[in-house]
């Protein structure tokens, strides 16, 4: 049975979805070039396959691939030895973004976690 869900239930499960890859590698504080340049290979992986699907549109693919070529340019400036500080910038703008391709595609991320083990 379907339950209709309310704007705070909304908003709580969107709060709750949100960013997910994100918040995963900034879980310890800022991630190694290893833990982000996993998580960019898991991004590829998941959101080619809901794309082939037909589970997610053309757009949302392609908006959410902004989320992993932004990490993947994370990945290369840690492995480069760029200051903590500048990764977590890089990182907090990428967040920002991850809000707005959710908003738009509400359900991407819980799309995009069904494929972790």
């Amino acid at each position: 049975m379907c339950s209709v869900i309310d704007n705070s239930q909304k908003t709580m499960q969107f709060r709750r979805y949100v960013q997910t890859s994100i918040s995963r590698i900034t879980i310890n504080g800022t991630p190694t070039s290893v833990a982000v340049s996993d998580e960019v290979e898991f991004l590829s992986e998941a959101l080619g396959n809901l794309r082939d699907a037909g589970h997610i549109t053309n757009d949302a693919y392609l908006d959410a691939g902004a989320i992993q070529g932004g990490l993947s340019v994370v990945a290369s400036l840690l492995e480069q030895g760029v200051s903590n500080e500048e990764a977590d910038a890089q990182i907090s703008q990428l967040s920002q973004r991850a809000k707005t391709i959710c908003a738009t595609h509400p359900e991407i991320d819980r799309q995009i976690e069904s494929f972790r083990n």
